[in-house]
């Protein structure tokens, strides 16, 4: 029995979806989001509550049942609060800077790397070396901030890198240390 998917979601103030088969847009403060759920998984709305209701108890509706809700209840989140992701750089001479929607990141390569923000993401450079992800999809947010981070991954010697704000880097000793 899925859990998840027996959960309630609850449409803020402001917030409204509508389903045209297998596509759900759901609108609100932030914007709008649309994405094809699975059209088995039948979605009831009472006042500003939604609830999931699958046909059957198979092993696949009870799987499609909690991702249906999750992802729905990510778009009402977004277009409601919205994401962010938290990034800092650590390591001698890191910074980033924002030119127009284009993160411009030294990061010590030989030269600048620049990250142009898709559409719906937002940087902000509140430090030299934070940077702040913000959207109103979850997907699109993490993915972003994963690329960031992957043009300079923390490396375990000395913790240089870019890393989410909050992450540990397990460190190792190094070849002198006994």
């Amino acid at each position: 029995m899925s859990r998840i998917g027996n959960k309630v979601v609850v449409l803020p103030a402001g917030v409204t979806f509508e389903r045209n088969g297998a596509t759900v847009v759901v609108k609100g403060p932030k914007g709008e989001l649309s994405r094809d759920l699975n059209e088995a998984i039948e979605i009831k709305q009472d006042a500003n509550e939604v609830t999931f209701v699958r046909p059957d108890d198979s092993k696949e509706m009870k799987t499609i049942h909690g991702t249906t809700r999750a992802l729905f209840a990510n778009m009402v989140t977004g277009v409601s609060e919205g994401f962010v992701k938290n990034l800092e750089m650590i390591g001698v001479g890191y910074r980033a800077q924002l030119q127009g929607n284009k993160l411009v990141l030294a990061v010590g390569k030989s030269h600048p790397d620049e990250v142009i923000a898709p559409e719906g993401i937002t940087f902000e450079v509140p430090a030299p070396t934070k940077i702040v992800v913000k959207g109103s999809s979850k997907e699109a947010v993490g993915q972003i901030a994963a690329f960031i981070r992957s043009r300079r991954a923390p490396e375990p010697y000395k913790g240089k890198g870019i890393r989410y704000e909050g992450e540990f880097v397990r460190r190792k000793e190094g070849k002198t240390g006994k």
